[in-house]
């Protein structure tokens, strides 16, 4: 009987790397930016690539057709009495704005220092690459198939794949499987390899106050005429406790606190030396009693994501803005959901304004949060090949973050979900010269891999 490792796959990366890496940098080219319509044909041309790249592995390929961008989906059946593992990955990327920021041209890959420079290198066409290498490894390596495996890699998860989840109510037999790896989270460190048991949910929101058809002169009619921008900024600050709570009411209705021993299982490892080292942060806080990463990980939070209202350019203006707008967002934990902390928020806002300020609200995208259960078999089969290829312990963590479809894709699937990764907080994801190391690119290859073999 045929025994494989991953040392397997690390030869036949060595053997073809240079050919992979031309295929690497080739999909990063892809200006698949899905929140810009002017870059609809680039989209779908990676989708088109991404189908022909599947198909020379042996891969069946369908590309479904929405409203929106190709969905492509992918199937390895090797006996359906076998194990079934569906992988979702994404191939839109963030627009690079603001593109003067970066050191080297977003869609023109760039090795530096042992790292990958571009739009997407990690976020997510980087961890989609080494899957579909690992799966191209499974192909070409395993005889004694032990696993059927899928692909999902859609184009609009940085919108709120919305097409996805309104496909995915007439595909449930197609991706319908056991195991259910998301493969678009991070790791603790550069060798500190981690297993993600759950996400906080997201909704969000935009929020536009408006007094006036035009900004009028500050000096004629300041005093006497209500400002938007001062109305705005007192009713969110209203929205928040001093001890860091939001003081909506029934925004914690739903919630509870994780048990004891439910806490014990993850690892809560938390230094904020590493944020001032990584990102300049120096003020860091918390929710009342909770520490720093319990505020993260298993408590809801409230943020204002931008602003914008008057004149905001170099010099003074001396007006009154006409308007002023906020958007907003809400990380969310079991027992919350979206639409009713939109409804809560929004009414609670819209209370605090004077009278005769115009409210709008433009709703934004969803998703309730997920956890998945620590002692599900592929929790522990991922573990172990984390192990095998880091030599190192792989711990269990949460994220604070969301991926909005995960929900949906586990009520479609009916799998155990398992949130896993290779980048590092200082990959740079959404921001300028964005990255990925090419050694974590080789060792989520072979843990990948590890996974797919370690079937019996």
């Amino acid at each position: 009987m045929q025994k494989l490792s991953f040392e397997d796959a690390q030869k036949w990366y060595k053997k073809n790397k240079a050919s992979l890496l031309e295929d690497f940098f080739s999909f990063l080219k892809f200006k698949s930016v899905s929140a810009d319509s002017s870059y609809k044909g680039e989209v779908i041309a990676c989708s088109k690539w991404l189908k022909e790249y599947l198909e020379k592995m042996g891969v069946k390929v369908s590309i479904w057709e929405t409203k929106g961008n190709p969905i492509v989906f992918g199937e390895l059946i090797v006996d359906k009495s076998l194990p079934t593992i569906l992988l979702y990955q994404h191939y839109d990327v963030q627009p690079e704005d603001p593109i003067e920021l970066w050191k080297t041209d977003p869609f023109n890959p760039t090795i530096k220092d042992g790292c990958v420079y571009a739009r997407g290198a990690l976020d997510n066409k980087g961890q989609c690459f080494a899957s579909m290498c690992a799966l191209r490894a499974y192909i070409d390596l395993c005889q004694d198939k032990k696993c059927n495996i899928k692909i999902l890699i859609e184009g609009e998860e940085e919108v709120g794949s919305f097409s996805l989840d309104q496909i995915l109510k007439e595909k449930k037999e197609e991706v319908k499987a056991d195991s259910l790896l998301i493969v678009d989270l991070d790791m603790r460190g550069e060798n500190k390899p981690a297993i993600t048991l759950g996400m906080r949910g997201i909704t969000t929101f935009e929020i536009t106050c408006k007094n006036a058809n035009v900004d009028v002169h500050s000096g004629s009619y300041g005093g006497m005429i209500v400002n938007p921008a001062i109305s705005l900024t007192q009713a969110l600050s209203s929205c928040f406790n001093e001890d860091g709570s939001v003081a909506v009411p029934g925004f914690y209705d739903g919630t509870s606190d994780m048990s004891e021993a439910d806490k014990k299982t993850l690892n809560w490892e938390f230094d904020p030396k590493e944020l001032e080292e990584d990102f300049g942060i120096k003020a860091v806080r918390s929710e009342g009693k909770y520490s720093p990463l319990e505020s993260n990980w298993i408590r809801p939070s409230f943020e204002i994501n931008g602003m914008h209202s008057g004149y905001t350019k170099e010099g003074s203006k001396t007006i009154i803005p006409s308007s002023a707008t906020a958007k907003l967002s809400f990380r969310l934990v079991p027992g919350q959901d979206p639409e009713r902390i939109i409804g809560i928020v929004s009414d609670f806002l819209k209370k605090k304004m004077p009278k005769g300020i115009d409210v709008e609200i433009l709703r934004g995208h969803g998703g309730v949060a997920v956890r998945t259960d620590v002692n599900a078999e592929i929790v522990g089969i991922v573990k172990r090949a984390y192990e095998k290829v880091f030599r190192e312990t792989c711990h269990y963590v949460l994220t604070g973050a969301t991926i909005p479809i995960a929900p949906a894709l586990v009520e479609a699937t009916k799998a155990d979900l398992v949130f896993m990764g290779f980048g590092i907080a200082t990959d740079g994801i959404h921001a300028p010269n964005e990255k990925f190391g090419l050694n974590r690119l080789e060792k989520g290859i072979y843990t990948l891999f590890e996974t797919f073999i370690s079937f019996s």
